[in-house]
């Protein structure tokens, strides 16, 4: 019995030490991007008006892509953050301003799948948190529509790793969706003031597609200009949602322009790493 779980334990700790060479022998740089989308925005909400409203919008986004340790080769994780501010002015007079500020940040994780050399598809899954607020200075009674989210969803892409003209270049195509989650929404001409009251009841909502649809769709371009990688493209994001009478649309439809670098983090006690194998998020 001794010499059984003598064997076990020589096996488990050999087990291991192989799991920490193999670790050690991969490298897993992480991508980080910095982007700014300006465009067209276009929002409704009955909350504060039945007027359609449309104008212009710019985003601050920050993207942190990197392979996952326990499989490196077939999943990866992807961290965002978004801030994007809208200033919007109502038809037909073009008399009124309406301001919607809006953050979000989110993870989530994807599995890859390489087709061949140059093809990769990746489909997961994500979560997000999202705060804004909708602003109307000529309302009196109700001038702030707030909006809070939390939702869980769907997210799929199509990466080629390619050349032009001896420049590598990597063209991704990303969409997701929210598929679950809750969302708050005073009802029909509900004063935040009767919500500071103690009117709490009916605040916070399920959230599915028929309820809560938002569409995010992203298409970029990657020139890797060495170790300066050069990001461009277009962002066209959709969102609907109907609860306790109140209607809110947001369109935008944006010019997506960035930069992105590569690094690698080396521990201190294992830096002779030339042989290591380097497995990349995207590229």
């Amino acid at each position: 019995m001794l010499r059984r779980i003598l064997s076990l334990t020589l096996l488990i700790c050999c087990s291991a030490s192989l799991c920490r060479a193999q670790e050690r022998d991969i490298i897993r740089p992480v991508l980080s991007a910095y982007t700014m989308e300006i465009g067209s925005a276009h929002i409704a909400d009955t909350y504060l008006s039945p007027l359609h409203h449309s104008g212009w919008n710019v985003a601050l986004n920050y993207e942190r892509m990197q392979a996952m340790r326990f499989d490196p080769e077939r999943w990866v994780m992807d961290l965002e953050g978004r801030l994007a501010l809208e200033r919007t002015l109502n038809n037909p007079a073009r008399n009124a301003l309406m301001w919607d500020i809006d953050f979000r940040l989110g993870w989530g994780m994807s599995r890859r799948f390489r087709l061949n050399k140059l093809w990769s598809v990746y489909a997961g899954g994500f979560t997000d948190l999202e705060a804004g607020a909708i602003y109307k200075p000529r309302n009196s009674n109700n001038p702030v529509a707030a909006k809070a989210a939390w939702t869980v969803g769907a997210t799929a892409s199509a990466v080629l790793n390619t050349t032009v003209f001896k420049l590598p270049v990597c063209l991704r195509y990303r969409i997701s969706m929210p598929l679950t989650g809750a969302f708050f929404s005073p009802d029909y001409g509900e004063l935040y003031y009767e919500i500071y009251l103690g009117n709490h009841s009916g605040l916070a909502h399920c959230a599915w597609p028929g309820n809560y649809f938002r569409l995010d769709n992203l298409l970029t371009a990657d020139l890797r200009f060495g170790s300066t990688i050069l990001r461009v493209g277009y962002s066209g994001r959709y969102f609907s949602s109907k609860s306790q009478g109140i209607v809110t649309r947001k369109s935008s439809h944006c010019v997506v322009l960035g930069v992105c670098s590569e690094w690698i983090s080396l521990s201190a006690s294992n830096r002779n790493q030339e042989t290591a194998r380097i497995i990349s998020a995207l590229y």
